[in-house]
């Protein structure tokens, strides 16, 4: 492919975890990247390793700010050919402990700022024949207690998933989502739990998946990469579940 060939992805979460993972494994593959992230020097850090082309921070929960973003890269990038939304927050509590603040904040996070990102990025990916994939979760396909609000949270954007497929279709548009099951990543640290917990949790999680170990977020980027390619050309609308079998169990 010559320069302006080269085609281009947005990818949301990518100073951490999976969107890190995805951020580098796009960019070795050939796709030129635009990152967005919470953290202005680890973002910096992905342009000057060369994982990244360009790179904002941004809130993605304020619609003018994604609006500004998409802009951006439509500025730069002159086309849009995927969105790989992994940014999200987990918090626990269910219906005993969370705060109607909490379950409204996991709900603009992981919810309202998929909406936004799809919304806004919709035309770019119509001139393109795009291809979207958001990274939903486990607690999307199965119940969980402790965590109604989180998983309310990622069933909706399931749902989005489907819906927007739909929507997209007509267009060429490919929408899909992906379920990691525990994932090695900071979401659960970032949501309060501690080094000593998080061990422990981590530990117990080997118990609860199927396969007998927690996933690594590499092994999720390269979902994601197959979902947002080519060779996924005639997949749309599914909920990919990449858990070690977690979502097959009962609640252990």
């Amino acid at each position: 492919m010559s320069k302006n060939d080269v085609k281009t992805v947005l990818v949301t979460g990518a100073t951490s975890g999976i969107g890190r993972a995805t951020t580098i494994k796009l960019s070795a593959a050939g796709w030129k990247v635009y990152a967005t992230g919470r953290k202005a020097s680890e973002l910096e850090e992905l342009v000057q390793e060369g994982h990244a082309t360009a790179s904002m921070v941004v809130e993605l929960t304020n619609p003018d700010a994604v609006s500004t973003l998409v802009e951006d890269v439509m500025d730069k990038f002159g086309r849009l050919d995927g969105l790989v939304h992994a940014a999200g927050i987990l918090t626990s509590g269910g219906l005993d402990n969370e705060s109607d603040e909490g379950f409204l904040r996991l709900m603009d996070v992981n919810l309202n700022a998929s909406w936004y990102l799809l919304k806004r990025s919709w035309e770019a990916l119509k001139a393109t024949k795009g291809s979207a994939v958001l990274v939903s979760s486990v607690t999307g396909l199965r119940a969980f207690p402790n965590l109604a609000g989180y998983c309310v949270s990622k069933a909706a954007v399931d749902q989005l998933v489907r819906c927007a497929s739909l929507d997209g279709a007509p267009h060429g548009i490919r929408v899909n989502g992906i379920n990691p099951g525990v994932v090695v990543t900071n979401l659960h640290k970032a949501g309060g739990m501690n080094k000593d917990a998080y061990g422990g949790f981590l530990e117990h999680s080997k118990s609860t998946h199927p396969l007998g170990r927690v996933g690594e977020a590499d092994e999720v980027a390269d979902t994601i990469a197959f979902l947002l390619g080519d060779q996924s050309g005639w997949t749309t609308g599914i909920s990919f579940p990449i858990d070690g079998g977690r979502q097959l169990t009962c609640a252990r």
